[in-house]
């Protein structure tokens, strides 16, 4: 998609960039303008800024338009569900689905599955009832909301840090303690702008806490929990310590143990239902693709 470029008058000096970009047709909200900010899809003059950043006449804004606000494309699809009430639901992604449409991808994601099970909530119409998401190639569980009241509930636990995620991740190599914390800010990548990186012009905070389950010949077993949920927060972040995901091709090692993703899996989520106050606890086993390069791994396989 073709980039989109904004030459700021002379009159809007002193507007915060937020408040600008809200005002352009295609963007039309300061929710969305902000959205756009927080991910690194806008430059001004070629460099990343903050929401709050004032102008002051005669910069250049370069933004990539988003999609049309047409109603996302109903799919019936049939979803694995852990769990299902009138408020809201928990799927158990599978890999190689994307959460939800993005540039040049408009339909066969989850999102568009979701629709058909009555997801709502949000304003970003491509995006219903989504408060948290997973890449396309990890698989595991996803709480979405099926009305704005729990949509704001569980955006609000998120917030605050009240859900709990669990993942488990098979890394290369060899920890050097059983249990760390790993706290360093994550951000676009300077130079490769689809990675995210800890050499970043702009850091968001990032926790991510892991356990070691299983020590292999030439791999561990992680149990990994967030605190934050940053994109490929915990994939950068194990590669940071030298703990790549195996089967990762952007951070990792690509094929590891004839893998064709990362071995990276949300199997757990607990949080108190954000409208009925019950205790929720979902569990989610490891998919067969991943079952079979642990076996391999603890053959000593490659």
């Amino acid at each position: 998609m073709t980039r989109a470029k904004l030459l700021v008058a002379s009159e809007l000096a002193g507007e915060r960039l937020d408040r600008v970009l809200a005002t352009v047709p295609e963007i039309g909200s300061r929710a969305l303008a902000v959205r756009m900010l927080a991910e690194g899809d806008v430059l001004v003059d070629g460099r990343s800024a903050r929401k709050s950043e004032r102008l002051r006449g005669g910069e250049t804004i370069e933004y990539e338009p988003p999609p049309a606000d047409a109603p996302l494309a109903r799919e019936e699809r049939p979803l694995a569900l852990v769990f299902e009430d009138e408020h809201l639901l928990v799927v158990d992604k599978p890999a190689g689905i994307s959460v939800h449409p993005g540039a040049g991808r408009s339909s066969g994601t989850l999102a568009n599955a979701l629709v058909a099970y009555g997801a709502r909530g949000g304003e970003a119409p491509e995006r219903p009832g989504i408060v948290h998401r997973l890449d396309r190639d990890t698989s595991g569980l996803m709480v979405v909301a099926r009305s704005e009241e729990a949509f704001l509930g569980l955006r609000r636990l998120v917030r605050r840090r009240e859900i709990e995620r669990q993942y488990v991740a098979l890394v290369c190599g060899r920890p050097r303690s059983r249990k760390g914390t790993i706290e360093a800010p994550i951000g676009r990548d300077r130079r490769h702008p689809i990675r995210r990186s800890l050499e970043t012009d702009k850091p968001h905070a990032a926790v991510t806490h892991f356990e070691l389950r299983e020590l292999l010949s030439r791999h561990a077993l992680l149990g990994v929990r967030l605190e934050t949920g940053r994109t490929h927060q915990i994939r950068v972040h194990l590669a940071a310590i030298d703990l790549p995901v195996a089967g990762d091709p952007v951070y990792g090692v690509a094929h590891d143990l004839g893998l064709e993703r990362q071995f990276l899996h949300a199997c757990r989520l607990a949080f108190r239902h954000p409208l009925t106050g019950e205790e929720i606890e979902l569990s989610s086993p490891l998919p067969a693709d991943l079952e079979r390069a642990l076996a391999r791994a603890r053959a000593g396989e490659r």
